[in-house]
């Protein structure tokens, strides 16, 4: 009988190994990463965006963009003010750890505060996948459905916070928050999710940002980012969204 090889394991295996010693190159270099997943078109580079208008004058930060072509949403978050680097895939459907090594010899770490990692479109392959990120964010949107948390359910398991997006649509698409909510109690998993409805005003759910209005956008990602943050980045008083369970 032929001799079983497990590929599958020994290939993540090495990406564990690798992703590890990324998370050493962010702690070396006192840089707090952030793994920010979601499908296609649910409004990842638009947290993003924002959250680095919001942080604007705070925090330095940089951002690596995972896509099969264009560099498109590299292009918006350094127009926001990151420092951006795009990685295309030419068809992989995530980021591994070896295209983030890759891609952070590209950074200088030291200039930085904040590196924010936006993965492939995609609710499968992401989930397998290490990077050396602290914490992992997954943006879910209302027009999506409220049954992606049980057919994706890995995904929904292994991040630190659910961003519900485009919550202005509520009204007009049929959507249980209720049932959404419930895909935690079946869930194991030793840290609670935070799911958190990010209200940026306006019809496309983006408007709002003069006056300061964008740090709600950081209130968003606080529960996320105050535990790998020094006290002085968290601004308390900032309540330009909608949160609940944050225990």
């Amino acid at each position: 009988m032929p001799k079983r090889i497990p590929v599958v394991e020994k290939i993540l295996s090495a990406n564990d190994r690798l992703a590890l010693k990324n998370q050493s190159r962010f702690d070396a270099a006192k840089v707090f990463a952030i793994n920010v997943m979601a499908s296609p078109g649910a409004g990842k580079t638009s947290l993003i965006e924002h959250t680095i208008k919001g942080l604007e004058g705070r925090l330095r930060i940089g951002m690596i963009n995972g896509d099969i072509a264009t560099s498109f949403d590299a292009d918006r978050a350094k127009a926001a003010g990151a420092t951006a680097i795009q990685i295309n895939t030419g068809g992989n459907c995530h980021l591994d750890a070896v295209m983030v090594q890759l891609a952070l010899s590209q950074l200088d770490l030291g200039a930085l505060d904040l590196v924010i990692i936006e993965n492939v479109g995609n609710l499968v392959c992401p989930a397998d996948f290490k990077l050396g990120t602290h914490k992992s964010v997954l943006v879910a949107s209302i027009p999506e459905g409220d049954d992606k948390p049980y057919k994706y359910p890995g995904m929904y398991r292994g991040v630190n916070a659910v961003v519900i997006n485009k919550i202005d649509l509520l009204p007009y698409v049929p959507f249980r928050m209720d049932f959404f909510k419930k895909y935690r109690s079946a869930q194991p998993r030793r840290d609670p999710v935070r799911t958190l409805l990010p209200d940026w005003g306006g019809s496309i759910g983006l408007a709002g940002m003069a006056g300061g209005a964008g740090e709600g956008i950081y209130r968003v990602l606080r529960p996320v980012l105050e535990p790998g943050l020094p006290r002085k980045y968290v601004n308390p008083n900032c309540c330009n969204c909608l949160c609940f369970d944050r225990s």
